[in-house]
């Protein structure tokens, strides 16, 4: 294991130095990573009753640190020499100077990284810091509706045995510091102004847009599954098949492709109303978030993998939903699979584009005859890639299903699209409508002309 450093610090054991280490990284510009069981030599010694001080390493940074600390640290299980130990990982704080909170904002109580030691702050960088300190986070932002609900988020949190209580909003910080709904509250309800769009091209350029959806309206988590959903179905498998072997690869990795997605979504500045663009020409994938890089990291720093969320709360709700893993190993997938010449960062603006023809190299190095196919990939719902008959009725809940499906790809979809891709008249599709309407399945917002389908969960 590698020796302390500015970024990373060893604990044979839990002591009462731990929240003065960690407030040290989170006002440290590259964050960094504490092991308890590690000695100082990097010598693994283990750690004892586990489970239970990786509950007690939790229970402290997030009640003995101000500001909060949620969506800012990772406390994992790992082995080193077949002995357990725990790893903090720790991101450079948004809101910063942090500080042990019964010693307050003051020299005792703020600490920065020096090298691999830790060093009390003097009073002029705490008054620096909070001089420059992001007052506009999402938090601090007042929700742009007040009547918001959250079936959807709830549900979510149901399907990984979580739940939310009563307390909900002050748990996961949806309220500002005048108890009203804030903007990632807004994000995360069930219906908001908020949407992303997917817009697909013939070529290689903006001049044939032949496809233009959206994907939002609803719970932030609803639109980020339907977005990847997407993706899925766009990012083609192809195989080269030789007499011994079939190799297969996508247009684009498809892990790298997620993590970028999922990066753009949860790393966005929504402060400006500008909300993340993804665009699928003929050679390539591109996906845009607003913003640039965070205030305060370098582009070295981004290409290094250091972790600073631009929106804490979101990285703690895609972090329950198992989105996100450990913080920071997002761009470590991505920069695995390609180099950093597919990142192009400007003050504004994150594009990273995602090139068909880099994912082919294999395949096409091999001299054997070649057969390509374009295999459906798994279906969103398995009985919309169903085959179906002309002359064959068609069973009444398929067809809801397949109605349900669709609707979820394209709420602007026409009746007679619904038609036309599930192969009966628009009446009878008119007909399967009023009945899911009638059921609380779907719902209509907005005129017949211009409004959109809602799948209700």
């Amino acid at each position: 294991m590698d020796l302390e450093s500015s970024r990373i610090e060893f604990k044979s054991g839990l002591n009462e130095k731990l929240e003065r280490s960690v407030v040290a990284f989170l006002n440290y510009h590259e964050g960094g990573v504490i092991y308890i069981g590690v000695d100082d030599g990097g010598n693994a010694v283990g750690v004892d009753d586990i489970d239970n001080v990786q509950l007690k390493i939790t229970n402290r940074i997030r009640d003995n640190i101000s500001p909060s600390t949620l969506g800012l640290f990772d406390v994992v299980v790992e082995s080193l020499k077949e002995k357990p130990i725990v790893k903090i990982i720790i991101s450079s704080g948004t809101e910063k100077p942090y500080y042990i909170k019964n010693k307050g904002r003051s020299e005792t109580g703020c600490f920065i990284r020096v090298g691999s030691s830790v060093q009390p702050m003097t009073l002029q960088m705490i008054d620096e810091l909070y001089r420059r300190r992001n007052h506009a986070t999402l938090g601090r932002m007042n929700s742009p509706r007040g009547d918001l609900t959250f079936r959807q988020l709830k549900i979510y949190y149901e399907e990984k045995t979580l739940s939310l209580n009563e307390r909900f909003k002050s748990s996961l910080e949806l309220l500002t510091e005048g108890r009203r709904d804030n903007y990632v509250a807004y994000l995360l309800a069930d219906e908001n102004g908020a949407s992303m769009k997917i817009a697909k091209y013939a070529g290689s350029n903006k001049v044939d847009l032949i496809e233009n959806e959206e994907y939002g309206y609803c719970c932030l988590i609803k639109a980020t599954e339907r977005i990847l959903d997407k993706l899925t179905v766009e990012n083609k498998t192809f195989a080269r098949i030789t007499p011994t072997v079939r190799k297969e690869k996508n247009m684009v990795d498809k892990v790298a492709l997620r993590e970028a997605v999922i990066n753009a979504i949860v790393h966005n500045d929504y402060s400006s109303g500008v909300t993340p663009l993804i665009e699928i020409y003929s050679d390539k994938i591109t996906i845009t978030s607003y913003g640039g890089l965070v205030d305060g990291m370098t582009q070295e720093d981004f290409f290094s993998c250091y972790s600073k969320p631009r929106n804490r709360e979101l990285m703690r709700v895609f972090r329950d939903m198992e989105l996100v893993e450990q913080i920071g190993s997002g761009m470590s997938r991505i920069l695995k699979a390609y180099d950093r010449s597919i990142f192009k960062l400007t003050p504004n603006f994150l594009t990273v584009s995602f090139p068909f023809d880099g994912g082919f190299a294999e395949i096409e190095a091999v001299n054997e005859p070649i057969k390509i196919y374009e295999p459906i990939n798994e279906p969103i719902n398995e009985p919309i890639n169903e085959p179906i008959k002309i002359n064959e009725p068609i069973n009444e809940i398929v067809m809801s299903q397949k109605i349900i499906a669709l609707i979820s790809l394209n709420p602007q979809i026409s009746y007679a699209e619904l038609a036309s891709q599930i192969n009966v008249s628009r009446s009878t599709v008119m007909r399967e409508i009023k009945k899911l309407r009638e059921r609380n399945l779907i719902k209509r917002v907005g005129s017949n002309k211009v409004g959109r389908w809602v799948v209700e969960r």
